[in-house]
């Protein structure tokens, strides 16, 4: 299977019929996994990026502050691939001790541990290729995770 990008005309804006032709039978996870991302309190925004001359889709979880004033934090990217989508965590480096303490499958805290970080960005990337439902779990986790980081 070849890793080919989609979402690449900015005049297009990705809708549910656009995304299920692009992901085929991996579709059915897809809705699954947005339908799912409700209970986290976390919703997906679309946005064209020039620099990666793509629409990426970015993980939000939004909350009223002490004072009233609403935050949000970028839990994680997702993007459209031919038959499959990548979900993409940025975690910071302050923080891999506490995520490798998580209840995660050994494949994902092996990654981790593995994982180098980004130049002079102090967090390590963690990039999910989604063809099955196999990893759900373990990104649930790390959405839970995420949201706790502020």
């Amino acid at each position: 299977m070849s890793e080919l990008q989609l979402l690449r005309d900015p005049d297009i804006e990705p809708t549910s019929e656009i995304i299920a032709e692009a992901l085929g039978s991996a579709n059915t996870i897809y809705v699954g996994f947005m339908d799912d991302l409700k209970s986290y309190d976390v919703e997906v925004e679309w946005r064209y990026y020039n620099d990666g001359k793509a629409w990426l889709g970015k993980g939000l979880h939004k909350w009223m502050g002490a004072r009233g004033g609403q935050k949000e934090v970028t839990v994680f990217w997702l993007s459209i691939w031919d038959g499959f989508f990548k979900t993409s965590f940025f975690i910071p480096e302050k923080v891999r001790t506490e995520v490798l303490d998580l209840p995660l499958g050994n494949d994902v805290k092996n990654r981790i541990a593995d994982a180098k970080q980004m130049g002079k960005l102090k967090f390590f990337p963690l990039v999910f290729d989604l063809h099955a439902s196999e990893a759900l779990d373990d990104i649930y986790m790390l959405v839970s995770f995420k949201k706790t980081i502020k």
